[in-house]
C-alpha cells in the first residue's frame, strides 16, 4: 500500500496521507515524497489548487512516526531532522497555487506543521490540533515552524498550545482564524473540492503574489536556532522520552 497518494483531477492535485493504521504518522520517505509532489506541482502550468488530506477519517496526520527517533544519537541528529522538516514545510509553503488542508480527526505535531504550511484549513467538528511534546517526547520545534504557527495563532495562543500541551478544538481553530470553515466529516471531501474549484477560477498570479509576499514577510530575519535544537534533541530527557513513549511508560523529566 502506498503511504502517500498523489492524484491529479482537472486542475486540482490531491495528496492523501495514507497510513490510517498509524493515524497517518509521517515517515522520512513520506516527507520526501511530499517534497517531490510539491516540486512536481510547481512544474505543472495548468494546476490551480492543491489539497492535502488524511486517509481513514481518524487523523489528518498524527505527527512524525516516533520510532524513527530511536536512531538519534545526539543533538546533531535533531538539527538535521529539523532542517529537513523545515525544507519540506518550505516546499509546501512555496507551492505556487493555493493549498488547502482538509482535516478530519487528529492533527498533531508534524501534522499541525503541515496544516500550518497550507494556505487554508477546513476542519470537522471532531478535529483536534496540538503539539503535546512537553508531556510526551520532550523535543522542540524549529524557529521557522514556531514563526509560522505564531503568524496563524499569535504568540499567546502558541505559548498556551505548547506549554500546556492541551489540544485546540475545531471550534477554537475557527474562532482563532486558524481554520476558514468547519463542516461535517461526511461533507469534508465534497466541500473541499468545491473550495478548490472556486480557487481555480481566480487569478493565479494574484494568488501567487499574495502567498509569496506573505511568506517573505514571515521568513525575513529568522534567527539561527541550531544551539537550541542541538541542546534539546541531545538531552537525556528527549532520548528517555522517546523510549518511554513507545513503551507506554510514564516519563519523569529532569531538565537534562
Amino acid at each position: 500500500m502506498t503511504d502517500l497518494l498523489v492524484e491529479r483531477r482537472d486542475a486540482v492535485l490531491t495528496i492523501t496521507f495514507n497510513r490510517p493504521d498509524k493515524h497517518n504518522a509521517m515517515t522520512s520517505a513520506m516527507y520526501d515524497r511530499l517534497a517531490e509532489a510539491c516540486a512536481a506541482a510547481n512544474r505543472d502550468p495548468d494546476l490551480r489548487a492543491m489539497v492535502l488530506t488524511g486517509a481513514g477519517g481518524k487523523a489528518f496526520v498524527a505527527g512524525t512516526d516516533i520510532a524513527g527517533f530511536l536512531d538519534f544519537d545526539d543533538g546533531a541528529d535533531g538539527v538535521r531532522y529539523e532542517r529537513r522538516i523545515t525544507e519540506v514545510l518550505d516546499a509546501l509553503e512555496q507551492v505556487r497555487v493555493p493549498t488547502i488542508a482538509a482535516i478530519a480527526g487528529h492533527c498533531f505535531g508534524g501534522g499541525l506543521a503541515l496544516a500550518t504550511a497550507c494556505d487554508l484549513r477546513v476542519v470537522t467538528p471532531g478535529s483536534l490540533f496540538g503539539y503535546p511534546i512537553a508531556r510526551t517526547l520532550g523535543n522542540c520545534l524549529s524557529v521557522s515552524t514556531l514563526a509560522a504557527l505564531t503568524e496563524c495563532l499569535g504568540t499567546a495562543r502558541t505559548k498556551a498550545l505548547l506549554l500546556l500541551a492541551r489540544p485546540m478544538t475545531a471550534q477554537e481553530a475557527v474562532s482563532n482564524g486558524f481554520a476558514v470553515e468547519m463542516v461535517e466529516a461526511a461533507r469534508l471531501a465534497d466541500h473541499t473540492a468545491e473550495l478548490a474549484r472556486q480557487l481555480s477560477g481566480h487569478a493565479p498570479l494574484t494568488m501567487w503574489a499574495t502567498k509569496e509576499s506573505l511568506r517573505r514577510l514571515r521568513v525575513q530575519g529568522l534567527p539561527d536556532d541550531t544551539d537550541i535544537i542541538r541542546a534539546v534533541y541531545g538531552s537525556e530527557d528527549f532520548h528517555s522520552g522517546v523510549r518511554n513513549f513507545l513503551a507506554k511508560r510514564p516519563q519523569s523529566w529532569t531538565g537534562h
